[in-house]
């Protein structure tokens, strides 16, 4: 047989077979699929409709992507089950997938993850128009949040407890549940760091690791926070509703809503698209997504929307009208690669920083 199609006959099988593990590889049967399934982050999700809504506008030959709002903890369980038509093609993420996950997911043959960084965002606090009005630092709101600051009891009840330069009205803050990509970049973003500015939590750090993230990171359950699950547009309700409450969500939802909400300062520094851009706002943060590259072989469409999120995240793209903030040019040139060359994330990259 000739080389060329040798070769040619070569690929035709690897497709087949791609296509057939595809539709039959997940215990759960089901058959093969003919559209893109994302699942993920509450907060990349309006996002990731919008995309999926160009694409089809653009794609009149593929069907529209099913996007999903899961929370990220729960999309990347969902992501990392297997290969397969029954498990997602992709996972949006609010925060970066974590070397556990990495490593669930190739323990369930998900070894080829393609990762993309979409944007920026920011954790907006945020009161209603006219509302109660804070000055928030990492350290306020750690010790009106924790369920046991640094080490020891509770015992704020208004925020004039934890701050004298602050109003006397009870602490009431509605934000995101622990399943959410936006609850681990508070944790991370602010509460750590707020726990992290007292010198016993750095020397409890280096003696006891697991005691000083539950200490840093645990949020109280009294009442004072609300999880309000995956549904920031209830979280902008609530504080719309009571003027003396504070909420806790992503930019885009701040900046959708702004006739009706207002950002508060943190660190003195107002959550604005700039400053987002810039890293000045302390709770500035990467959106993600993640996508099987064994699927890109036997999902319809999968490569073109990928191909869309590109086309949508300029500053002056779609996306940024929408609240999402423009990555820099060389961070978008960088992630444009990996959709084109499909580079795939190694679990180095995840521990190197």
């Amino acid at each position: 047989m000739p080389l060329r199609i040798a070769a040619i006959a070569r690929t035709g099988a690897a497709l087949a077979l791609a296509a057939l593990a595809l539709s039959a590889c997940d215990s759960g049967g089901g058959g093969a699929r003919n559209s893109v399934h994302a699942v993920g982050s509450s907060t990349v999700y309006p996002f990731a409709k919008l995309v999926a809504e160009s694409f089809a506008r653009s794609n009149s030959d593929f069907r529209s992507p099913l996007i999903e709002s899961t929370g990220t903890g729960n999309g990347m369980q969902l992501f990392c089950k297997g290969l397969g038509a029954n498990t997602p093609d992709m996972v949006n993420a609010s925060r970066r997938m974590k070397p556990s996950e990495f490593d669930r997911c190739a323990a369930n043959k998900v070894d080829e993850i393609i990762e993309l960084q979409v944007g920026l965002d920011g954790i907006a606090f945020a009161s209603s128009q006219g509302g109660i009005m804070l000055n928030l630092s990492p350290r306020i709101v750690y010790e009106a949040l924790a369920a046991n600051p640094y080490g020891k009891p509770q015992t704020a009840k208004t925020w004039s407890d934890v701050d004298p330069s602050l109003p006397a009205d009870p602490i009431l803050v509605y934000g995101p549940p622990s399943t959410s990509g936006t609850r681990d970049a508070l944790k991370e973003l602010v509460l750590e760091v707020g726990c992290a500015s007292n010198p016993e939590m750095e020397a409890l750090k280096e003696s006891d690791e697991n005691r000083y993230s539950q200490v840093c990171t645990e949020v109280r359950d009294d009442g004072a926070y609300v999880d309000q699950g995956e549904q920031d547009n209830l979280i902008v309700q609530k504080i719309e509703s009571n003027p003396r409450a504070v909420g806790v969500f992503g930019f885009s939802y701040l900046d959708e809503n702004s006739d009706k909400v207002q950002g508060l300062p943190m660190n003195g520094v107002q959550p604005t698209y700039d400053n987002i851009a810039s890293f000045a706002y302390p709770g500035a943060r990467p959106l993600y997504v993640y996508v099987k590259k064994e699927h890109m072989r036997a999902i319809p469409g999968l490569g073109a929307y990928m191909d869309e999120w590109v086309k949508s995240w300029g500053k002056d793209g779609p996306l940024a009208r929408i609240g999402m903030v423009a990555m820099p040019a060389d961070k978008m040139a960088e992630n444009a690669r990996k959709v084109r060359e499909q580079i795939v994330l190694t679990r180095e990259e995840l521990t190197a920083e």
